[in-house]
């Protein structure tokens, strides 16, 4: 059987944009490399998981389905995957959640749910984690890429059955965290939340590198943003399911999250981020130096979804020329299936993910007639609308 590169490309497909003559990023991007590959490959659409309650597919769920897990039944919360992937031990029983650094004014309203894209957060986290208990329950804290970071609460009687604080719009108040159930537990770990936001609030609102940004016009991160509550529970291994040793690269907490809790090894690269600097060679070259250890390798590039977020599509269309430049250390490999695609469309129009399906090409397993990595071109390919949870069969087959 040959080996596996499942390249995702973070928020890769797009609606047309007028300022791109009415292409997507994708469409308008130069991508020889991308383009050779569609060529000598089979390529198709594949139609995203959402559920229903989402409005739009998220990046957690989507990831699970593309890997073959079901998110109806293997889904464990945002929280769990993000601290797991910034390397937070979770125990039976805590309640894990993913925050943002975020900027609240005098009347408490949200101004920026990134605090500015903040990214040196070192010495806020350290100031709250001062904070360890608040009625029995340990709070833990670290730091994840840019503005994010990872929130534990441990002790007993503790309940995922939390709303979120964040409402992702600005202009309103943080949300209090409500329990989704009557339940003691959930009502406990609603109440204890809401005490340590409120003590982290009083800590980040009076923090010297706070003062500092706002001396220099920078907004302040001056209060945390939780959403994606959950509890670990056990996931069927990568290995076992399907009888491949596999590897994660990526520079996200979230991807190698995803990539640890189903077992795979966590392949570091110096400079892989989140975000447009990243090391893109380095993370392509692991990939590639890695193929002797493992079956599956599973790389994961974040920045065109970012990019997509801001609406900044000339540079969401120069990192997939990046990209497409750094594809050419792969076309050597032989006897290797090299499968792109994305986990979900993100529109620059809308600033935020949308419903459109996402293309995919697979090289190493025949070919068809499309001559183009694009939307539009990838419609005409010889594997159609496919449905992201049957990706893996398709792959294995």
């Amino acid at each position: 059987m040959k080996k596996i590169i499942l390249v995702v490309i973070d928020g890769l497909g797009d609606r047309p944009i007028p300022a791109l003559k009415n292409k997507t990023p994708l469409e308008a991007a130069f991508t020889p490399n991308l383009d050779f590959l569609a060529q000598n490959g089979v390529c198709g659409m594949i139609e995203t998981f959402w559920f229903p309650e989402q409005k739009y597919p998220h990046s957690d769920t989507t990831h699970l389905a593309l890997l073959g897990y079901n998110p109806e039944v293997y889904y464990l919360g945002r929280g769990p995957y993000e601290v797991t992937g910034i390397g937070m031990d979770l125990k039976k029983g805590d309640v894990a959640l993913r925050a943002n650094f975020g900027t609240i004014d005098k009347n408490l309203k949200i101004i920026d749910r990134r605090a500015g894209r903040i990214s040196q957060t070192q010495p806020l986290v350290r100031a709250l984690a001062r904070i360890k208990e608040i009625n029995r329950v340990r709070f833990l804290i670290k730091k994840s890429y840019g503005h994010r970071a990872g929130l534990i609460l441990r002790g007993r009687n503790l309940s995922a059955e939390i709303s979120d604080g964040d409402s992702k719009v600005t202009g309103v108040r943080p949300l209090s965290i409500l329990p989704k159930r009557k339940s003691k537990e959930a009502i406990f770990t609603a109440r204890v939340l809401n005490k340590f936001l409120e003590k982290a609030y009083q800590i980040l609102k009076d923090h010297p590198l706070n003062k500092q940004r706002e001396k220099q016009g920078k907004l302040p991160a001056n209060f945390l943003l939780v959403r994606g509550a959950g509890q670990m529970k056990e996931t069927p291994a990568f290995r076992k399911k399907y009888r491949l040793r596999a590897a994660c690269i990526a520079g996200g907490g979230l991807y190698k999250g995803i990539g640890k809790i189903l077992g795979m090894d966590l392949i570091k690269v110096k400079g892989a981020t989140g975000f447009s600097d990243t090391n893109l060679k380095g993370k392509i070259l692991a990939a590639k130096k890695n193929l002797k250890k493992y079956d599956f390798i599973f790389l994961h590039i974040k920045a065109a979804d970012n990019l997509a977020e801001d609406g900044n599509f000339r540079g969401k269309k120069e990192f997939i020329e990046r990209i497409d430049k750094n594809i050419e250390y792969l076309l050597n490999l032989k006897n290797i299936l090299i499968v792109v695609t994305a986990d979900h469309s993100t529109c620059c129009s809308l600033k935020r993910h949308c419903l459109e399906p996402v293309p995919i090409l697979i090289f190493g397993n025949g070919r068809d007639k499309v001559s183009q990595f694009s939307e539009k071109a990838c419609q005409k390919g010889k594997l159609g609308k496919i449905k992201q949870l049957n990706l893996m069969s398709k792959i294995l087959c």
